[in-house]
C-alpha cells in the first residue's frame, strides 16, 4: 500500500452546480386564490363569560418579506442567454420565464405560451402566446421577443461572447447558414403575428417543446446592443436594469452580499402575495443557526442544508424540510485534452486543434483511478447517507437511466494497484509514488473551487485515497468560483483532475449539452466518435419517436461513457431544501422548490 503524508493542506472544495435549463416560476392557475376568513371565534373566560377574540384571517394575505441564503455570491450575470451559475439562477428563476414549463410529472405545460400544435411530420411547432403579458418596464410581451431571443443565441458572435446555450438552436432550420454569416435571415423561429410564433426544424424533431422552452429576453431592451457587448451591458448585470416577465423584479443589490426582488404588481398570473424576496450571501457554516433564529426563511439551491445538519434542523420544530433525489450529480473530471491558447483567444471550440493530455490518455489509467476513490465512503461519511453513488451521467429520475448499462466502480484499491502495475506505472525511485511507464515522474494536478462546506472535505479525501495507491496528486490551492470557471472553460493550462457538479435539465435525458464534443460544458474535452454517434442516433427521427428505442441507445451510450470515462461520477446528493413554517404555498417540483412563487405567502404579518 502506497502512502504519502502532507501537512497544511487547505481543506476547501466546492463542487459547482450549473443549470442547463433554468425553470421559471409558473402556475396552472391564472390568479391567486382569494383570502378566506372564518367567523369570529368565541371562548370561555375564567369567570364563565364568553369573550370574543379579534377576527383572525385565514388563507393567503398580501405582504411580507422572505429572506433566503446562498453560500456563494452570483458572478453578476443576470441575462438568461449568458448566465452560467446556479447563483444567478436564484434571481432569474423569479424574474424571467419561458414559453413552456413542466409539472411534477415532468410533463410540459403552458407558461407564456398557452397552447401549441405541431405539423404532421414534426418539422415545426406553432405556439400561441398569452396576451396582455407585460415586461417589468410595462412594455408588452410579443412573439417578436421570442424571435429575438433565439436569433441572439444563433448569432455568429454568440459563442465567442461567452454564450453556451447553442443546444437550443442547433436543430433549427437555417441555423448553420445564419450562424456562419451566409444569410441575415433566421428561418428557425418566425413570428406569425404578435401572439403566434412558429419554430421550424431542419429535420423531424422528437422533442420540439424542449427546444421551445428556453427563457425569453426582451427585444426592446437589447435590440440596439450588439451581441458582443450584451454580456457587459447594464441590462444584463444591474439591479433595476434587468427586465423580465416574472412575478418579481430585481430592484436592488449590494454586490456579493444581498440581492433584492420586489413584487411585480402587473404579473400576468396575478400579483404575488409577498412584497419582497431577499437573497443574502451567507457562509454555509452559520446558515443553520440563522434558520433557527428566523433571520433566514429558506435555504434551497444550490445544495440546501448540509446533510450533517439534517437532524439538527429537523429538531427545530419551526422548519419544514423537503428531501428528494437531486436532479444532478457531482464528479471528478478527467482532462482528456486541452484547448490551444489561440483557440481560447479566438473563442472557438475546435476539437481538431485540441492537445491530448498524455498523463491520462489511457482509459485504463482513468479506470484505475476510479476504483481507488471510495464513493460509498464519501456518501456515508460526508452526506450521512443522504445520497447515492451513481454510474451514469443521466439523472436517476429519467426513464433513460440504466444502472446496469454502466460499469460500477466500486471501491477496490487492490484492483486499482494491480491495474497500474500491469500498465507499468510502478514506484521506481522508492519515494512511495508511481512513475509512468517510461520511468518519468507522474504527478496529477487536481483543482477545485471554494464555497460549499460539504465539498471542502471531498478534495483532500480523494487526494488521500489516490495517494494510498501510489498516485502522486498535486492538490492545488482552491480558486474563487468565478475565476475557477473561467480557467476551467479556457482550459489551455496543465489541469488533469477537477471537481465540479451539474444541476441537470429536467426536460429530456439528452446528454449532448454536457458531453457532446463541442459542448461548452464538456470541460474534459472528451472527443469520442462512438459517443457522438450514439447521442445523435438517440435524437434521430423516425426511430427516436419511440422511447424504447431511445432507451436502448442511451444504454449503449452509458456503457461507452463509463468505459472511456471523461469523468468519474461521484454521487447524486439528495436535495435538502428547508423553509420556515411561516411560509405557505410551497409546492416543490422534482427539480426545484421555486414553483408558483407568486402564490407564496406568510402568516405572521403585523
Amino acid at each position: 500500500m502506497f502512502k504519502k503524508y502532507k501537512h497544511g493542506i487547505a481543506l476547501l472544495v466546492l463542487l459547482f452546480f450549473l443549470s442547463i435549463v433554468m425553470v421559471a416560476c409558473n402556475s396552472d392557475d391564472p390568479e391567486p386564490a382569494d383570502p378566506e376568513e372564518t367567523e369570529d371565534p368565541a371562548e370561555e373566560t375564567d369567570n364563565g363569560e364568553e369573550e370574543e377574540e379579534d377576527p383572525v384571517a385565514e388563507g393567503p394575505q398580501p405582504g411580507g418579506t422572505l429572506t433566503g441564503a446562498m453560500y456563494s455570491a452570483p458572478a453578476g450575470m443576470f441575462n438568461p442567454i449568458f448566465y452560467e451559475e446556479a447563483y444567478e439562477a436564484n434571481v432569474l428563476d423569479f424574474t424571467h420565464e419561458g414559453l413552456i414549463s413542466q409539472n411534477e410529472n415532468l410533463e410540459f405545460i403552458p407558461n407564456l405560451a398557452k397552447d401549441w400544435e405541431t405539423n404532421d411530420d414534426q418539422t415545426s411547432i406553432t405556439l400561441f402566446l398569452e396576451e396582455g403579458v407585460k415586461w417589468h418596464d410595462g412594455e408588452e410581451f410579443t412573439a417578436d421577443d421570442v424571435v429575438f431571443t433565439y436569433r441572439a443565441i444563433a448569432d455568429p458572435d454568440y459563442v465567442s461572447s461567452g454564450g453556451i446555450r447553442t443546444a437550443y438552436v442547433l436543430p433549427l432550420l437555417g441555423y448553420e447558414e445564419y450562424n456562419s454569416g451566409e444569410t441575415d435571415e433566421f428561418q428557425g423561429v418566425v413570428a406569425e403575428d404578435d401572439y403566434t410564433v412558429t419554430f421550424h426544424f431542419a429535420e423531424p424533431n422528437i422533442n420540439p417543446l424542449y427546444y421551445a422552452s428556453f427563457t425569453i429576453i426582451p427585444e426592446h431592451v437589447f435590440a440596439d446592443i450588439p451581441i458582443t457587448e450584451m454580456p457587459e451591458a447594464a441590462e444584463s448585470r444591474d439591479a433595476g436594469a434587468v427586465i423580465g416577465t416574472g412575478p418579481f423584479k430585481f430592484t436592488e443589490m449590494i454586490e456579493r452580499e444581498q440581492y433584492v426582488l420586489e413584487r411585480n404588481d402587473d404579473y400576468w398570473q396575478g400579483a404575488p402575495y409577498l412584497d419582497k424576496i431577499v437573497w443574502k450571501v451567507i457562509a454555509q457554516s452559520i446558515m443553520t443557526g440563522l434558520l433557527e433564529s428566523g433571520e433566514l426563511d429558506f435555504i434551497a439551491d444550490p445544495g440546501g442544508i448540509p446533510p450533517a445538519d439534517y437532524e439538527t434542523v429537523e429538531a427545530f420544530g419551526n422548519i419544514e424540510i423537503i428531501e428528494q433525489a437531486d436532479f444532478g450529480y457531482q464528479l471528478l473530471g478527467f482532462k482528456h485534452n486541452h484547448r490551444t491558447t489561440e483557440d481560447v483567444e479566438g473563442g472557438v471550440l475546435e476539437p481538431d486543434n485540441w492537445v491530448p493530455n498524455e498523463k491520462l490518455d489511457n482509459p485504463e489509467i482513468r479506470q484505475a483511478i476510479s476504483y481507488a476513490v471510495n464513493r460509498e465512503g464519501i456518501v456515508d461519511g460526508l452526506l450521512y447517507g443522504r445520497g447515492q453513488p451513481i454510474n451514469s451521467p443521466i439523472a436517476v429520475q429519467f426513464w433513460a437511466y440504466d444502472e446496469n448499462a454502466a460499469t460500477n466502480y466500486n471501491y477496490d484499491p487492490e484492483k486499482a494497484e494491480a491495474m497500474l502495475d500491469d500498465l507499468g506505472y510502478v514506484d521506481v525511485t522508492g519515494d512511495g509514488f508511481r512513475e509512468d511507464a517510461d520511468g518519468n515522474e507522474w504527478v496529477l494536478n487536481m483543482d477545485y473551487p471554494t464555497g460549499n462546506e460539504l465539498r471542502e472535505r471531498s478534495a483532500p479525501l480523494i487526494e488521500q485515497q489516490l495517494e494510498e495507491v501510489g498516485i502522486n496528486v498535486n492538490l492545488r490551492q482552491p480558486k474563487e468560483m468565478t475565476a475557477y470557471v473561467e480557467e476551467l472553460t479556457n482550459d489551455n493550462t496543465d489541469w488533469d483532475l477537477y471537481l465540479i457538479g451539474w444541476s441537470l435539465g429536467s426536460a429530456d435525458p439528452d446528454p449532448t449539452g454536457l458531453w457532446g464534443t463541442k459542448a461548452a460544458y464538456n470541460f474534459s474535452r472528451w472527443n469520442n466518435p462512438e459517443s457522438e454517434e450514439l447521442m445523435q442516433k438517440a435524437l434521430k427521427a423516425p426511430e427516436a419517436f419511440e422511447q424504447d428505442f431511445r432507451a436502448e441507445v442511451y444504454a449503449d451510450w452509458q456503457g461507452v461513457f463509463s468505459e472511456d470515462l471523461p469523468a468519474l461520477l461521484l454521487y447524486a446528493q439528495n436535495s435538502l431544501w428547508a423553509y420556515n413554517e411561516r411560509l405557505n404555498g410551497v409546492d416543490p417540483l422534482p427539480y426545484s422548490m421555486y414553483n408558483d412563487a407568486h402564490l407564496w405567502w406568510v402568516d405572521d404579518l403585523d
